[in-house]
């Protein structure tokens, strides 16, 4: 198997490299509108919010930035397929206006935006970003009427472009039962309350502009990993038009889908480039497929013990108990390889069925576990 990727360094706003329906699965995080970090990337977009910025119109600036986002949402919309999803991170914005400390509502308004494009809205997960800074508290502390509370939160908005997608034909129905997740995965996966910490706002590339770390408003590796593996199939097609540090490209890697990048800002190439290069990244990459199995075979223990009786029904690649029949063909594919064909353009290659088997016994072989000694059996014996 063979997975296709691609980096597009231009205006999200008219993707005309991408043909009508598409691309399966759009998955991004958007600059914030009211962020004071991202003020001039609006105003680049239209001096008019500049000026209304400058002013201190705080209504009209953000409505003003969301019109420019609303153009990516209708071009979202154009490029996915029928049933096709768009998951959207996104913050609220606080900031003080002529002495006046507001919230900017940015996932309501971003909501109406879809809306208008056409998409039908579906429930939204709020993600808990972990915190333990002194200072999260705003305002005057412990007197009554001056104090604000905590904003540690943002959003996962999910839309779908009409109707639930159909797998018709037999193969589509055998990639959709590999795609499948484990039982306790989606347990997690598909509560409406995620609770992990963000991504440290780095880059990692050494270059002349230092601000590029400012500019960069990447989320966690797991965000889009769990987006595309609940939301889409393997050789589907993933999308981020405001790609940044590239998170949503090694999740689709990861995860055995091609994917396209699109990122504005000039200065993210470089690192963008050298980030598909680096050494050692199909290895980084893997251990997300080895965790994913790690942690079955730890249920599978925790819940043998417990019931007395391990899961009901057994793999049919991997032979290790699951619970339900929907996970009987499950499969994770090992990344084997990444060819850069020309700048921006790479091919990914996925390991033979018995790579990915192997990648499963030195899974059970880790030190952590140990203590899964039916599975090792199950294993030592095939």
């Amino acid at each position: 198997m063979q997975t296709e990727h691609l980096l597009l360094y231009q205006d999200s706003r008219r993707l005309e490299a991408l043909s009508d329906q598409s691309i399966d699965l759009a998955v991004t995080s958007p600059p914030y509108p009211m962020i004071e970090m991202w003020d001039s990337t609006f105003t680049e977009l239209n001096c008019d919010i500049g000026k209304a910025l400058d002013r201190e119109e705080y209504r009209s600036s953000f409505q003003l930035m969301h019109r420019e986002l609303d153009k990516v949402w209708a071009e979202l919309y154009r490029v996915l397929k029928p049933g096709g999803f768009a998951c959207i991170n996104v913050g609220e914005a606080t900031r003080s206006f002529k002495g006046r400390f507001l919230l900017f509502p940015n996932h309501s308004r971003i909501l109406q935006g879809c809306w208008e494009a056409g998409f039908d809205i579906l429930p939204s997960i709020l993600w808990r970003k972990q915190t333990n800074a002194p200072n999260k508290y705003m305002g005057s502390g412990m007197l009554p009427a001056g104090a604000y509370v905590t904003l540690e939160h943002e959003y996962i908005l999910i839309a779908r472009k009409g109707s639930k997608r159909i797998f018709s034909q037999d193969q589509e129905k055998i990639v959709r039962q590999e795609s499948a997740i484990f039982w306790e995965e989606r347990n997690t996966w598909y509560s409406d309350l995620w609770d992990f910490k963000g991504a440290r706002q780095t880059c990692g590339v050494r270059e002349a502009n230092n601000d590029l770390r400012r500019r960069s408003g990447a989320y966690p590796f797991l965000l889009p990993y769990r987006l595309i593996n609940m939301f889409s199939v393997y050789g589907d097609t993933v999308l981020d038009p405001f790609l940044g540090t590239g998170t949503s490209t090694m999740a689709a890697l990861a995860g055995g889908r091609n994917s396209v990048g699109v990122e504005l800002d000039p200065h993210f190439t470089v690192h963008l480039e050298q980030k598909m290069a680096k050494p050692g990244l199909r290895e980084e990459l893997n251990r997300y497929p080895y965790t994913r199995l790690l942690s079955h075979l730890q249920f599978v223990e925790k819940f043998t013990r417990e019931k007395e009786h391990p899961p009901k029904y057994n793999n049919d690649f991997y032979c290790f108990p699951v619970v339900t029949r929907q996970e009987k063909r499950l499969k994770l594919l090992p990344l084997q390889k990444i060819n850069k064909i020309e700048k921006g353009h790479y091919l990914a290659s996925y390991g033979s069925d018995r790579e990915a088997l192997e990648l499963a016994y030195r899974a059970v072989r880790t030190r952590e576990a140990e203590t899964v000694s039916f599975s090792q059996q199950r294993f030592s014996e095939m």
